[in-house]
């Protein structure tokens, strides 16, 4: 499923190969630096797509007035000013780069480190006044000190790399990285509880969210030995900016390298003019080689998905880059088409709850690109709504619908039908279940509620499905036959019922002249 997007807006100075490299791929680009809030808003009418850097805060009102839009891309790594959640209701997919700036970042934390250790600032500073004071900045070797790194990321594993060859002891959490992936890059990994104790610096590298904001307070401070120096290069928040500067006051925190701050620019100067503190002005990014890269970076990945590739650097959707692989593909199709037949199958007011079971090869970590194209089969049954993998799960949540477990599994030997699904969807009163399958390329209807087609029928747009008793299908059928219809499948009986799918050339509908009053259920799919 390639992303259509034809027109772009660049809304803040982003290196000249993004525009470049859009252009050449065909899409018609338009920079527009310095725009107000209302101006952005009135401006994003227009466009497929958005390019930002930090400045630029794409709120929930900008994404709600981009009626085109269909994806914001951050040439950076934090996407803190992108309301994820709104683009995410809104269909809109939010992607960064998240290597551009790697390297930059990581060597002006290790840079804020160097100062840090051997008063590099204050000594420079003393010499300019006219002083000659050695005796003032005496100060520490890095080797044989202690550097927690709390964030394991791209950036984090690249100062831990660099601060390990000047003989520093690195040690980090990280709740994504597991503890014997860390070691691999020299990082022992364990709770922060046991890291302050033993932290002669500490350097933040995670995004700003709820369970970073103000991770580094008073509480930290008094559990750390005294002395310890603070580095934030990541996100302002992060570090408690009023209880950094009582702990530089007691002497507690023996020093701090800031770039980034609660507010841009700093308001709270008595900091950043506190003589323990290094601080410079969000320079993290700020190299020619990092602008290029990120730039570059963003772009590539708006032509991938132009083309239909996947992008590495989606922010708000897994399953979106899931679905742009053609080996998925077959998956998307199994899994929209059995959700539209089990929502089919439902009064239209019912909540519902889902349960999905697969059986294929290579399914590792696809349980995302299951569970939203299944959401985007009953959404589009059910309510006629068109969703897509950045927006279904909320537009299902909004509607009653949930997916509660999804398992994967590969089989053992090879079977004569390798890649099939089983929908299990639940309502307060009742449950069904489909098996869907696929057979060279067309997706098969196997089983419902466990009772098999002998001749599985194709899943396809105006299946009809019906379940009733025999002699009420069977009199169904002496009408349809004279309806002419292109094809009838019937499954097994089970206690004297059983299901009929129906294709019909000519649309035949079965829901006038009271041909089904006489059955259980009945279902057209709209596909």
């Amino acid at each position: 499923m390639a992303l259509n997007i034809q027109t772009v807006l660049i809304s803040e100075s982003v290196d000249p190969s993004c525009a470049k490299i859009l252009s050449e791929n065909g899409v018609k680009v338009t920079t527009k630096v310095g725009l107000s809030s209302e101006e952005l808003k009135n401006e994003i009418q227009h466009y497929d797509g958005l390019v930002v850097r930090s400045a630029t805060k794409v709120t929930a009102d900008i994404l709600a007035a981009g009626k085109q839009l269909k994806i914001v891309g951050r040439a950076g790594v934090g996407v803190d000013n992108i309301d994820c959640d709104a683009a995410t209701k809104h269909g809109v997919l939010v992607i960064n780069a998240p290597g551009g700036n790697t390297l930059s970042a990581a060597e002006l934390t290790c840079a804020m480190i160097v100062s840090l250790s051997r008063n590099i600032v204050e000594a420079s500073a003393s010499l300019k006044s006219g002083k000659w004071d050695r005796k003032k900045f005496m100060a520490n070797e890095l080797l044989g000190k202690t550097l927690a790194i709390i964030g394991l990321g791209r950036i984090g594993r690249e100062v831990a790399h660099r601060m390990q060859s000047f003989g520093m002891k690195t040690i980090g959490f990280d709740p994504l990285v597991p503890a014997e992936e860390s070691i691999k890059f020299g990082v022992e990994s364990m709770e922060l509880e046991k890291i302050w104790p033993l932290a002669d610096y500490i350097t933040v590298h995670t995004p700003l969210i709820p369970q970073t904001r103000n991770m580094i307070n008073a509480e930290v401070f008094s559990k750390c030995p005294k002395g310890v120096k603070i580095i934030n290069c990541a996100r302002g928040g992060i570090v408690n900016e009023d209880d950094l500067f009582t702990a530089l006051e007691a002497g507690q925190c023996g020093g701090a390298g800031l770039d980034v701050y609660m507010e841009e620019p700093p308001k709270n100067t008595k900091l950043i003019q506190h003589p323990k503190v290094i601080c410079t002005p969000h320079l993290g990014a700020s190299t020619h080689e990092a602008q290029s890269r990120v730039a570059d970076e963003i772009s590539l990945q708006f032509v991938d998905l132009i083309s239909g590739k996947p992008a590495h650097g989606i922010v708000n959707s897994p399953a979106f880059s899931l679905s742009m692989a053609d080996s998925n593909k077959p998956w998307v199709i199994l899994s929209k088409h059995a959700g539209a037949l089990a929502g089919a199958l439902f009064p239209s007011s019912d909540k519902l709850s889902l349960s999905i079971k697969v059986n294929g090869p290579e399914l590792n970590r696809k349980e995302s690109l299951f569970s939203a194209a299944a959401l985007i089969g009953i959404l589009k049954q059910r309510n006629q709504v068109t969703a897509n993998f950045v927006n279904a799960p909320t537009l299902a949540k909004e509607n009653g619908y949930e997916v509660s477990s999804v398992e994967l599994q590969t089989p053992l030997v090879e079977s004569t039908c390798p890649v099939s699904l089983t929908l299990t969807v639940k309502s307060a009163s009742e449950t069904h279940s489909i098996l869907v399958c696929f057979k060279g390329e067309q997706p098969l209807l196997c089983a419902i509620d466990g009772s098999g087609f002998n001749n599985p029928p194709v899943l396809s747009h105006n299946l009809i499905v019906c379940k009733g008793a025999q002699n009420a299908i069977v009199a169904l059928l002496g009408k349809l036959v004279e309806s002419g219809v292109s094809s009838i499948s019937l499954s097994a009986v089970s206690e004297g019922k059983l299901w009929c799918a129906i294709h019909s050339s000519n649309k035949c509908d079965i829901f006038q002249d009271n041909l089904t009053k006489s059955l259980d259920i009945s279902a057209q799919l709209s596909l």
